[in-house]
């Protein structure tokens, strides 16, 4: 149908509900003699009279009452649906897709969002889990989680973790045969489990500080993994000494099964942080996971 016919029975749709070209023409925002030309073209085309017009009253002709309830009640439901389209714009739902490590995942994103996502059934997370410092805009991800130190500039970064600090731990069983460790370069006579990092295909160095002394040491042994839960797994069997993430040493410290090795030189840094674009255009789903994920100290 051609839009101009669209239009006209828009107008004349106006007329018949509201029994007035006057009331009618306020309601569409045109003036009198517009709407009754428009009238005036539709009733032309049709070769049908579709209004009775008196100096007090407007009324449907028999025509006009068929057309009032032929067209009417599909123009409503039109109405209706863009109506819930708009609603649709502003509901939270869509998915979000992150990248992140695997430490963060386990964490830090999924005790938080085990709270969130069953007040919000219309939304979806994808967690992808990566070691590498992913360009998020080229891989199409709608935000990341890194170290607050590792956040480009040009991002916007949200804090979602405290503080962390790494943890050198072994089994009683490893320092059954081994002196522990009490400086860094000591490391370099221990097995030491590795972490690859797909990024640069190389091992992470352990890095530490004391007194203003940051020192990174490249440490050998038997074992590498591109994961730290495995890695905890290994130094839990004895099989090496790990540098892992504080809190997942706690229980095992505590229950005797791990011992830790050079706590002071291992100060704090800056935990997680989301980030994603800054000219991102957020969305109401993914502006309410930010909120929820947002650490609030």
């Amino acid at each position: 149908m051609p839009r101009q016919n669209v239009n006209d029975l828009l107008a004349f749709l106006a007329v018949a509900r509201e029994r007035s070209f006057t009331k009618a023409a306020a309601k569409l925002g045109i003036s009198q003699s517009a709407l009754s030309h428009t009238i005036r073209g539709l009733e032309e085309r049709l070769g049908l009279r579709l209004l009775t017009r008196t100096t007090r009253s407007v009324s449907p002709t028999e025509a006009g009452e068929r057309l009032l309830l032929i067209a009417g009640p599909r123009f409503e439901e039109i109405e209706v649906e863009l109506a819930a389209l708009s609603e649709l714009r502003k509901k939270p739902a869509g998915t979000i897709r992150i990248t992140t490590a695997g430490h963060a995942a386990d964490t830090i994103l999924w005790p938080k969002l085990a709270k969130f996502l069953p007040d919000y059934p219309d939304i979806k997370v994808e967690i992808i889990v990566d070691y590498g410092l992913t360009d998020i805009v080229a891989e199409r991800y709608d935000a990341g989680v890194r170290l607050g130190e590792q956040v480009a500039k040009d991002m916007i970064a949200v804090r979602i973790a405290p503080d962390m600090r790494m943890a050198v731990v072994g089994a009683p069983s490893y320092f059954a045969k081994r002196l522990p460790p009490k400086t860094p370069q000591d490391l370099t006579a221990h097995d030491c489990i590795n972490l690859r990092l797909p990024t640069h295909g190389g091992l992470l160095a352990w890095e530490f500080e004391n007194g203003g002394h940051e020192l990174k040491v490249r440490v050998d042994g038997q074992l590498v993994f591109n994961n730290s839960a495995t890695i905890l797994i290994a130094a839990l069997a004895g099989l090496g000494l790990a540098y892992v993430p504080e809190d997942v040493t706690a229980p095992h410290l505590a229950g005797g099964r791990l011992k830790r090795v050079l706590e002071d030189w291992c100060p704090p840094f800056p935990g997680y942080h989301l980030y994603y674009p800054s000219r991102r255009q957020s969305s109401p789903a993914f502006t309410l996971l930010v909120d929820a994920l947002r650490y609030r100290g």
